[in-house]
């Protein structure tokens, strides 16, 4: 609810404006990263549906994606659990990495709003840190990650294929849909501006309740009967996509 209740906040007409200009880095990022993670989960010797549903995590939006993954591929609740423990433990640390890093190269809001929308896995991390950085950083991380998710369709589709499983089962995440239509409430009816401002104040605030409530979730030992392979792979992946894409954010 608390995403949903951002797009009260977007402005339609800067969001397809950010989406157009970043969508060849965002499709990029997205087929990158899947690609180096089934290379790495066979280095590493790490199960094929784990480590798959690992970069597909990383690649799109976090737990959102290996929720509406692991149906498609059949995959068993524990594979599931390990994949979003890894990406969870990394969110967490994500909400305080970035904004320190993002400070540190001097980006402008705008350049770490592009970066967290690549770079951090799950919606509510990307604006927990985006929002730690400023209001037009929150409003492009918030746009282009929601444009990022809408991947979870091919990419759970393709998912399918590649292990055999069943295009029947796929789960989309229903707040990609209901975000959508709050940014076009917001824009075919100006006149509710001053109302749209407090969703928008109340839902980042909700959002840090979330945070917190998934952090409590992670549990020392989900993590320890996971073993090291998920989390190597899950650490690999977010170096190669954080470096990678703020390497080219700063040059561009």
């Amino acid at each position: 609810m608390s995403i949903i209740g951002l797009g009260f906040g977007i402005n339609l007409e800067m969001a397809i404006a950010a989406s157009q200009k970043n969508l060849g880095f965002i499709i990029a990022s997205i087929f990158l990263t899947i690609g180096l993670g089934t290379l790495l989960t066979r280095w590493i010797g790490l199960e094929r549906k784990t480590g798959h549903l690992v970069a597909v995590g990383t690649a799109i939006c976090g737990g959102s994606a290996i929720a509406a993954v692991s149906p498609a591929i059949e995959a068993k609740a524990e594979q599931s659990a390990v994949a979003l423990a890894c990406i969870f433990v990394l969110n967490s640390v994500a909400l305080f990495v970035f904004p320190t890093i993002g400070h540190l190269f001097e980006l402008s809001e705008y350049q770490f709003g592009v970066w967290a929308a690549i770079a951090i896995h799950d919606t509510s991390s990307v604006v927990g840190a985006a929002s730690a950085y400023g209001d037009e950083s929150l409003k492009i991380a918030t746009t282009l990650k929601l444009a990022r998710a809408l991947w979870i369709v091919p990419v759970a589709l393709f998912s399918a294929w590649l292990f055999g499983g069943t295009k029947n089962r796929l789960a989309i995440p229903s707040f990609i849909i209901f975000y959508c239509i709050a940014i076009f409430i917001a824009f075919v009816f100006p006149q509710g501006q001053a109302v749209y401002e407090q969703l928008f104040f109340i839902s980042k605030r909700l959002l840090v309740v979330c945070l917190f409530l998934i952090g409590c979730g992670i549990t020392v030992s989900r993590m320890r009967n996971s073993g090291l392979k998920p989390m190597v792979l899950a650490l690999l992946l977010w170096v190669a996509i954080g470096g990678g894409s703020l390497v080219v954010i700063l040059q561009g």
